[in-house]
């Protein structure tokens, strides 16, 4: 199902927010970190422009944010220069900014964050690349956060590319094919802590949503096994594309009176009759279901 927006845009990489009883979405855009803002996720979001951008900066990817001691933090990649999409930060009094006090928080390509607080402290969940493993490519890693602008620098990564539903590109170089694993949303529920991620390419058929697990009570981030949900080998997303929509990817989650729903990013299939179509990825939600280790999704083309 559409969100509904007072504005015909694109909301790629919507993440969602709430604060104070009001709900805050962060979107993928060129010039930076564009917003929106609603009463009710259901009802109609505003769209509130830009709301962080740094100096020389373009392509701002997959923004995320938390509020600690009234302070909000707003992390996003960006390049600067000649500079690839590298991790940034910046802080305000407000969910809507100005944002300010930017810092680069790597010198490598680092993407997608989702910073989560802990009874063992702060955590940055993000993707970077890497060569390690059978399938190269990008992967979902996580860092200790010694304070909100201060990374340990002790990445470690946690989900790798398994399956060939996962290649990003054909092929990387002669032999390899690249992979990605990207876009982690973490959470826990009951006995069970999750990291949900995109895989693929977006613009594939095999893009989706999937998720690793972990049954424990361990609270440092870094030290947590999680094991992807395969099926021996089988590929098994929570989100793929549909009879009514495809390129599902890159979400977020609220939990709202008991019940979880995904926000998440997808494409209308094109409609060849109408000249008038524009290609979009705009942010939809979907129910989904957490029980055991399990997450399943339910879906609806209009109504939920």
């Amino acid at each position: 199902m559409k969100l509904k927006f007072d504005v015909d845009r694109n909301q790629p990489d919507p993440f969602i927010f709430e604060d104070n009883g009001r709900f805050y979405l962060y979107v993928t855009a060129d010039a930076g970190v564009e917003a929106y803002s609603a009463d009710d996720i259901f009802g109609l979001w505003h769209f509130e422009g830009i709301v962080a951008s740094v100096d020389n900066g373009r392509g701002y990817w997959a923004p995320s944010i938390i509020k600690i001691d009234e302070k909000y933090y707003i992390y996003f990649s960006c390049r600067v220069g000649k500079l690839d999409e590298y991790m940034h930060v910046m802080s305000s009094d407000s969910p809507l900014g100005p944002f300010e006090k930017p810092k680069c928080l790597y010198d490598y390509f680092s993407i997608d964050s989702h910073v989560v607080k802990t009874d063992s402290g702060l955590f940055l969940w993000f993707a970077r690349n890497g060569n390690i493993g059978d399938r190269i490519g990008t992967r979902v890693c996580v860092d200790r956060l010694l304070d909100p602008y201060t990374p340990e620098y002790n990445v470690r990564d946690v989900v790798l590319a398994t399956l060939d539903e996962e290649q990003f590109t054909p092929k990387y170089t002669k032999d390899f094919p690249w992979h990605t694993i990207e876009g982690a949303y973490w959470f826990k529920e009951d006995d069970w802590q999750y990291v949900m991620y995109s895989g693929g390419c977006f613009q594939n058929d095999t893009y989706h949503v999937g998720y690793a697990s972990a049954k424990t009570d361990e609270t440092d981030l870094t030290k947590i096994d999680f094991i992807k949900c395969e099926n021996g080998e089988k590929f098994v997303p929570v989100l793929i594309k549909n009879e009514f929509e495809e390129g599902t990817g890159h979400h977020s989650i609220i939990k709202l009176d008991g019940q979880y729903y995904a926000i998440y990013h997808a494409r209308d299939y094109k409609d060849e009759t109408d000249p008038n179509y524009v290609e979009r990825r705009t942010a939809r939600i979907c129910k989904l279901h957490v029980n055991d280790g399990v997450i399943t999704a339910e879906r609806y083309k209009n109504i939920i």
